[in-house]
């Protein structure tokens, strides 16, 4: 940092401190302010819950009085009067009175007709939470509440419920009714979005406030120092790129030559010494053209390797032009696979960039080495044309297309990445069509590639 700058971090530093502390003070004021607001909220909804379930135990406890007084225990017409009695008292789709006995079995549950007759004693809660037992503790102490988790009759989801139990100690029942607390915890929780969007639109008062006037000091820094620092940063900022670009250049031109030259003549020597092992194996006099022809390739890798260590040009495009080479490369290719290889190409009598000859005849190597690989083709064509938008090669096959390949060698293989890369580079494009009766590859460069000047009698 020079002089400047930290003058102005100095002056700057202290203001936004004291913005984020007084920001974070009043945020935290406000939010244990709000919190404690919505606790005494929650708590004031729980204590109206308590008071409604214990009017309605006290409700029914006085249905049932007269026959309960004057019944004793071992009266089965009361109790099933009074059985009769708590299951048509209801209050809602969610509120019903049930009844157990002190050992854990149903009495009354008008909402779940399954559980009469049978004992729930050790039944649990999703929490683990004995409810039936913990009622009927709460009964026998003289009345109290317990809160569990029960399958709620409206929706048929698990609910927070809170219930509230009173014994029958002459016929050793449990009495109780509850209601559910999902609406008490839906206003809370409606409370709480509340607060942190009061929590956040504060912030954004304060922000709104603050940070204009923060930028305004750092622009007028900026705006001072802007003009000096320009031409050096943008001097610097073109050489680094200039580097980056040129390394990155280098390594993937290096990748390509690689793949594309060597990788594609060894493929072909390699096929070579399968054409000769099925030719010795069939009792054939012609094996050892082949051998040679094979031993050729690798020798032909092995000066491909001399070539780029050097110039990482390929030699024949200098040496035959474009034209040639593809006549020769095809004419390899149809030898060597058997494939019907027609080719047609304009003489461009060295009208193209050395580098787009380049860029055209590896696309050309890379289409027909996958077509060898991939295709089962029986055809295929190579068209050159030249026009005022630019040359174009048009290399189209009557095989199987890449439908029978999985989709990461199909659509991310690196040699068809090198192809469009290749065409990228010159500002072009590579288009592939593929279907099950073939692949049409395209491969279009810009009229830039065109020489300007006049061009070296030398064919193309």
């Amino acid at each position: 940092m020079n002089l400047r700058q930290k003058i102005l971090a100095l002056s700057v530093l202290p203001l936004v401190l004291a913005i984020l502390a007084i920001t974070a003070l009043v945020t935290f004021q406000s939010t244990q302010l709000a919190r404690a607001s919505i606790a005494t909220f929650e708590r004031n909804l729980l204590r109206a819950k308590e008071n409604e379930l214990l009017n309605l135990t006290n409700m029914a406890v006085s249905a049932i009085a007269d026959i309960y007084q004057a019944a004793d225990a071992d009266d089965e017409e009361a109790k099933r009067q009074v059985q009769a009695i708590l299951s048509e008292l209801d209050y809602g789709p969610d509120g019903y009175f049930f009844a157990y006995d002190y050992d854990g079995v149903n009495i009354v549950h008008p909402r779940q007709a399954f559980r009469h007759g049978q004992n729930w004693i050790n039944m649990t809660d999703p929490d683990g939470n004995r409810v039936i037992y913990n009622l009927i503790e709460r009964a026998k102490e003289g009345g109290g509440l317990h809160q569990y988790k029960w399958e709620k009759p409206s929706t048929g989801e698990i609910a927070d419920k809170l219930s509230w139990a009173v014994g029958l100690d002459k016929w050793r029942w449990m009495l109780g009714t509850g209601v559910y607390l999902d609406d008490v915890f839906a206003q809370t929780a409606a409370a709480e979005n509340d607060l942190r969007s009061h929590i956040n639109t504060t912030f954004l008062i304060v922000a709104a406030i603050t940070v204009p006037i923060v930028f305004a000091v750092f622009l007028a820094s900026f705006l001072i120092t802007l003009h000096e620092r320009r031409l050096a940063d943008g001097k610097l900022k073109e050489l680094t790129q200039r580097v980056v670009d040129t390394q990155e250049e280098e390594r993937a031109r290096i990748a390509r030559e690689l793949h594309d030259g060597i990788s594609q003549t060894m493929v072909g020597a390699r096929y070579m010494l399968d054409l000769a092992a099925t030719k010795v194996r069939s009792g054939a006099t012609d094996a050892a053209d082949v051998i040679e022809r094979g031993a050729r390739g690798i020798n032909d890798a092995i000066k491909e390797v001399r070539r780029i260590s050097h110039d990482l040009r390929p030699g024949m495009l200098d040496d035959l032009g474009l034209t040639a080479a593809l006549e020769a490369l095809t004419g390899s290719f149809a030898e060597r696979t058997g494939i019907t290889v027609e080719l047609k190409s304009v003489a461009f009598k060295n009208l193209i960039l050395p580098e787009a000859r380049t860029a055209l005849y590896r696309v050309a190597q890379e289409a027909l080495t996958n077509i060898e690989r991939h295709a089962n083709a029986t055809r295929v064509s190579v068209i050159i044309t030249s026009a005022g938008n630019g040359p174009q090669m048009l290399i189209e096959d009557n095989g199987q297309g890449f439908a029978h390949l999985p989709a990461t060698r199909s659509k991310s293989g690196l040699g068809l990445r090198n192809m469009q890369e290749r065409m990228e580079h010159f500002g072009g494009s590579l288009e592939v069509r593929t279907t099950a009766k073939g692949t049409v590859l395209r491969a279009h460069l810009p009229k830039s590639t065109y020489l300007t000047k006049k061009p070296d009698p030398v064919p193309a």
